[in-house]
């Protein structure tokens, strides 16, 4: 396993190191909590030396997510490399149905594919929770439908009034808890907190909707999926500051 220079992964070199454990979770570990058969990132000198620091090892994490992104007998030929961050995104985004130029910048796409699982959690809600999603996000609609609230939602992101900071905690929250059984630590104000505890369950049930088509392209989606989910919050929180 060889890191490949992309300067689309350098944004894990400043990453917090809770959040840095969070990727290197769904690199390693199973949804049972085992070692993956094919991860080899437990096995670098970089984990065993500073297993609590994964900032000073954070190109071997991103060499792990490179690899996970290629097909394994293709890294062979490669020297041992896996494929671009972008590559990674790309395939993830195509196998989701997400909406896209290929040839937008990186933190452009990663919206896209947030935004697809914002939008399906939001079609997963019962009214109950879409009532609290209309008061705490203070969206305007003049019908109380799913469809209403999904386009006055995309017109809001659309205005920049839902930055992506915002939804890349949304989401890469809601992930963590589904997959992990725990959030990711979010600091912010009462209205964020409010939202990220509105979406955790719909998000986690629009994720359930996506895994199958994931369960019939490969296996190595059930990493490159919330693999990507955090580094797209990753960049958006380093983006906010």
């Amino acid at each position: 396993m060889t890191y490949r220079n992309d300067e689309d992964l350098e944004i894990l070199s400043i990453a917090e190191d809770d959040d840095l454990q969070v990727l290197i979770r769904y690199l390693t570990r199973d949804e049972d909590g085992d070692l993956r058969l094919t991860e080899e990132l437990s096995s670098t000198s970089g984990y065993k030396n500073n297993r609590y620091s994964p900032r000073e090892y954070w190109q071997d994490i991103a060499a792990e997510l490179q690899c996970f992104g290629g097909n394994t007998f293709a890294n062979l030929f490669r020297g041992g490399k896996g494929v671009p961050y972008r590559e990674v995104l790309c395939d993830v985004c195509d196998n989701l149905k997400v909406n896209y130029n290929p040839d937008a910048a990186i933190p452009v796409i990663e919206m896209n594919l947030l935004c697809k699982i914002l939008i399906k959690a939001v079609d997963e809600m019962d009214d109950e929770q879409m009532k609290e999603l209309i008061e705490n996000l203070d969206i305007k609609v003049t019908h109380f439908t799913k469809q209403a609230v999904i386009a006055a939602l995309q017109m809001m992101i659309l205005k920049t009034g839902f930055t992506p900071y915002k939804i890349s905690v949304i989401v890469a929250n809601a992930v963590a808890r589904a997959l992990l059984g725990r959030g990711i630590c979010v600091a912010g104000n009462a209205a964020l907190t409010k939202a990220v505890s509105i979406f955790a369950g719909p998000v986690g049930l629009a994720l359930n909707a996506l895994w199958f088509a994931i369960d019939v392209a490969g296996p190595a989606y059930r990493v490159t999926v919330p693999a990507v989910i955090q580094v797209a919050y990753i960049r958006a929180k380093y983006n906010l500051y």
